[in-house]
């Protein structure tokens, strides 16, 4: 028998179309003889199915359709919601107390590693990688710019703290461009990560959990024509080169793999992740950036491409990822 299957999009942040390109991947993935897949989407003002040109609205209390006068329950969860209330941990709580299965990250697990300083504080502690030395700001609290040059050395990067896309991120060379990218910043975000620049090449990898094992996909190295990897960078064609497979000899690989497998398992992910790391240009050693608890997977996102490179179709690993959801929650 046919899973139901509801495919959650759309969210209240910029990253909104981003969400809707990569659910759209998914649902042309998904095995149509196995599930059927219901788009949901999510906006702040709605939540709704479009059924052809009809907009059928979602019952909140216990998330079911009724379509053509049949009420329809869902077996499991796909979460594509790049940003709030889909990487942030909102939707998973909501989805706990229905005790309904999902395919990301718990509610804890993803509300950290969203938060990009909380997330870097556990890393570390790790003692796995190194993380760039930083300074957290939260709006309505006092900061110094005097203290925050003593604590960092220019270049910096100045970011929301719990964005992704890369909205609103400025990369600072001088003093004075440094009030400008902080103010910038806190129009995305009540929360503000300045973060000292590694230079180095950016490697990214994916890892996911399917059949009781953790597996990583082949990394990826990110060349921006721009300063770094931006909004435009990552969503416009031509700005980016993303060599997939990275060309890494097998040390490195392993490296990249060991670390981002161990910072998986001690985050206690689900589902499929992304994690970013720099190599330090001068020491040869790996920085920690972030971990994408919902990294995009448009057509030709990082994911897809890292999927393709594996030997593997997008149709198996998504249907892993649905599997993997079903029998173990």
């Amino acid at each position: 028998m046919k899973k139901n299957i509801a495919l959650i999009a759309g969210g209240y942040s910029g990253e909104f179309v981003i969400s809707i390109q990569t659910a759209d991947t998914i649902e042309k993935s998904l095995d149509n003889t196995l599930y059927n897949v219901y788009k949901i989407i999510i906006t702040r003002d709605e939540w709704y199915y479009l059924n052809g040109d009809e907009k059928i609205s979602v019952d909140k209390n216990d998330f079911s359709l009724t379509v053509g006068g049949e009420k329809i329950k869902f077996d499991c969860a796909f979460i594509a919601i790049h940003g709030t209330p889909g990487e942030d941990g909102r939707i998973q709580g909501y989805l706990d107390m229905l005790q309904m299965p999902y395919t990301t990250c718990n509610s804890i697990v993803s509300a950290l590693t969203f938060n990009k300083s909380y997330c870097n504080k556990v890393v570390k502690a790790f003692n796995v990688v190194n993380i760039a030395n930083s300074v957290h700001l939260i709006k309505g609290e006092p900061y110094s710019m005097g203290a925050i040059l003593v604590e960092l050395k220019l270049p910096v990067f100045v970011k929301p703290n719990e964005s992704g896309s890369s909205l609103g991120v400025s990369k600072v060379k001088r003093v004075e461009e440094l009030l400008p990218a902080i103010e910038k910043a806190f129009k995305e975000d009540n929360q503000v990560l300045i973060e000292e620049f590694i230079e180095g090449r950016e490697l990214t990898i994916g890892i996911y959990r399917a059949n009781g094992c953790l597996y990583a996909l082949p990394a990826t190295e990110i060349v921006s024509k721009n300063e770094f990897f931006d909004y435009e960078a990552k969503y416009t064609p031509g700005v980016t080169n993303e060599i997939t497979p990275a060309k890494i000899d097998n040390n490195l690989r392993e490296q990249l793999e060991s670390k981002a497998m161990y910072i998986y398992r001690h985050l206690n992910c689900r589902g499929i992740v992304r994690m970013d790391f720099i190599l330090q240009q001068q020491s040869n050693k790996l920085f920690f950036l972030e971990v994408n608890t919902m990294p995009g997977q448009s057509e030709n996102s990082i994911v897809p491409q890292q999927v393709r490179a594996s030997g593997r179709t997008l149709k198996d690993f998504y249907g892993e990822l649905l599997e993997d959801c079903l029998k173990n929650h």
